[in-house]
């Protein structure tokens, strides 16, 4: 049997550890989890997983350094994808963040910032457990239940500018886009590592997944 070869893209940000071997723990035998920061491996893999957290101009500016730019643009459109968290945000083509900060462009769309009334008990970052709303169906959400609940660290939100890529809405003062997904890619506002089962499954799905 062909051994299958997942990259996890390491460009210096990012919960990868925790991503590894969340992976790792539900990966078929055949499928082999490799953290890397070199270019070619991206293009080598039969499927990516691109974690992240932080601040967006961080992250442009490392996947700068490493020349992981292309490779991620090209991994993002051309076989079965996993972006999670900031992993999601610089997917899209512009973010607020230090008055502005051009990103990937893969999915057109804004970044925006939690903003709310003042004397709200609402805080930012949007920070804990909270549910995400599947609404369409997908592959990736076998066996995980509607309105499940996943963790989230953030202070930004995507805002695609087609409405139909969105997968599944999650509500923090506004309701908003918590995953996108356009044929080969799945991109998550949460953090599956840290999502206990549900997050396990999504991970094993991913593995089994062949973005179609």
């Amino acid at each position: 049997m062909d051994q299958k070869l997942v990259a996890v893209i390491d460009y210096g940000m990012g919960n990868l550890r925790s991503v590894s071997k969340a992976a790792e723990h539900v990966a078929p035998a055949n499928t082999r989890i490799l953290v890397t920061h070199n270019p070619d491996d991206i293009a080598a893999a039969d499927a990516v997983i691109f974690p992240g957290q932080g601040a967006a101009k961080a992250c442009m500016a490392a996947l700068q350094e490493t020349g992981m730019i292309h490779p991620v643009q090209q991994a993002a459109k051309e076989k079965p994808f996993l972006g999670i968290c900031m992993g999601l945000q610089v997917l899209m083509s512009h973010s607020d963040e230090n008055q502005g900060i051009k990103c990937l462009d893969v999915i057109p769309g804004e970044v925006k910032h939690f903003e709310f009334e003042p004397g709200s008990n609402l805080k930012t970052p949007h920070m804990g457990w909270n549910q995400i709303h599947q609404t369409q169906e997908h592959a990736m959400w076998h066996n995980i239940p509607q309105d499940s609940r996943f963790y989230f660290v953030h202070s930004y939100y995507v805002q695609p500018k087609n409405p139909d890529i969105i997968t599944g809405l999650t509500t923090h003062g506004i309701t908003f886009p918590s995953v996108l997904s356009h044929n080969n890619l799945f991109a998550i506002q949460a953090h599956p590592e840290k999502s206990a089962d549900h997050g396990l499954q999504l991970f094993k799905n991913f593995l089994q997944w062949n973005g179609q």
